[in-house]
């Protein structure tokens, strides 16, 4: 008994002695996922591929919808955004339901607000299951209604799987293999090795991106299978196929001006055709620009955006066909407005102008849940 006491006297203390060498235990685990959502607003290629590089992020879990009626405005830009960055793609659906039929109704409109999204069949769409509702329902009533939802998902193809908090294991509900919330990571390590994740921390930030995140250990390759990410997005983009140039007649020039299109003309990355295209500007608007190209076939306007970076528009062919109107007189538009189409969203509009959606909403006295109808005017600055 004296030698046991003793080793263990030992043992604790070398256990002590090295803690202070060791990072903090809420940076021990491995940062292999992260969730993304409306809270987090619209992620950009670069916001990922700064996961990715810098923190070893290798996978996304986005909300795709909640209930049977909200579907994520975030989604699909987030999601593009991600396989560009070449992550792993998984999204998520926040349980309401509270019997079968209800969870197999929130399980067709998850589907159907995943395909819409771009989530490739064969992904995981987990159910988020946290919500007051299921917090009054019984043990048996959750597990069976999970049972129902998980059907519903992956008979159209996906493959699922239940969120939720770790004190709702085996109390609220039946749980196999699940993805497992329980904070903080010193209380909770190595509590969850069995299950398919277990999200370690809320509060993640990341240089660049909005607000805070959570975030996820990987115990298998439930998130990552039946994919091979491939980044399509470089750093700094480059024409792919650029406009035939002749050095001699290209040429730049310092100059300010409006530019009012009469046709739709896209917002390219660069001044080329082969740059990426992020968005349009349609017959009506207008755009403040800064700088003129010529670039062989075209005439480019370059203008910053609301998101700090540059974007660019085809003014008309090099000597030929104008694509709009010019004013040199830019101080006469200090403000400008949006002509909402039927299609719009805040989300689409916010990033044809390099805007939060969340300042557009303000901008404009309302919420991004708020209606937004064709014909209507929206103030952008």
């Amino acid at each position: 008994m004296k030698f046991k006491t003793k080793l263990i006297t030992l043992v604790v203390a070398f256990l002590a002695a090295i803690s202070f060498a060791l990072p903090s235990q809420v940076n021990a685990a491995n940062t292999d996922m992260v969730d993304t959502s409306n809270n987090n607003g619209l992620m950009t290629y670069d916001n990922y591929y700064d996961m990715l590089v810098h923190y070893g992020v290798k996978a996304v879990v986005q909300k795709v919808s909640e209930g049977t009626t909200y579907v994520d405005p975030t989604a699909k830009y987030n999601l593009a955004s991600a396989k560009q960055a070449g992550l792993y793609l998984n999204g998520y659906h926040f349980a309401r339901y509270t019997t079968v039929e209800g969870a197999r109704a929130e399980a067709r409109f998850a589907v159907a607000a995943a395909q819409s999204a771009g989530l490739p069949i064969g992904a995981v769409l987990a159910t988020d299951v946290e919500a007051s509702e299921q917090a009054n329902n019984s043990y048996a009533a959750n597990t069976a209604n999970n049972k129902a939802f998980m059907e519903v998902v992956q008979a159209a193809g996906y493959r699922s799987t239940i969120y939720t908090m770790g004190s709702w294991v085996g109390t609220k509900m039946s749980i196999d293999k699940g993805w497992i919330a329980d904070y903080p990571y010193n209380t909770s390590r190595d509590r969850y090795t069995s299950h398919h994740a277990w999200q370690f921390r809320s509060d993640q930030q990341f240089a660049g991106s909005y607000g805070n995140f959570d975030v996820s250990q990987l115990y298998d390759d439930f998130f990552t299978a039946n994919q091979t990410p491939s980044p399509s997005a470089p750093i700094t983009p480059v024409p792919s196929q650029p406009a035939k140039s002749n050095a001699a007649s290209d040429s730049d020039y310092a100059q300010t001006g409006v530019f009012k299109p009469s046709t739709t003309v896209n917002i390219r990355t660069g001044a080329g055709t082969g740059y990426a295209s992020v968005g349009s500007y349609a017959p009506g608007e207008s755009v403040i620009y800064d700088h003129v190209y010529i670039r062989g076939t075209y005439v480019w306007a370059r203008y910053l955006s609301y998101s700090g970076r540059y974007h660019y528009v085809a003014l008309g062919v090099n000597g030929g066909e104008s694509y709009g109107s010019r004013s040199s007189n830019a101080q006469t538009y200090s403000h400008t407005y949006y002509t909402v189409r039927s299609g719009d969203s805040f989300w689409s509009i916010a990033r044809k102008y390099g805007i939060s959606m969340y300042t557009l909403a303000a901008n404009n006295g309302k919420s991004i849940y708020s209606l937004i109808y064709p014909g209507e005017s929206l103030y952008i600055r």
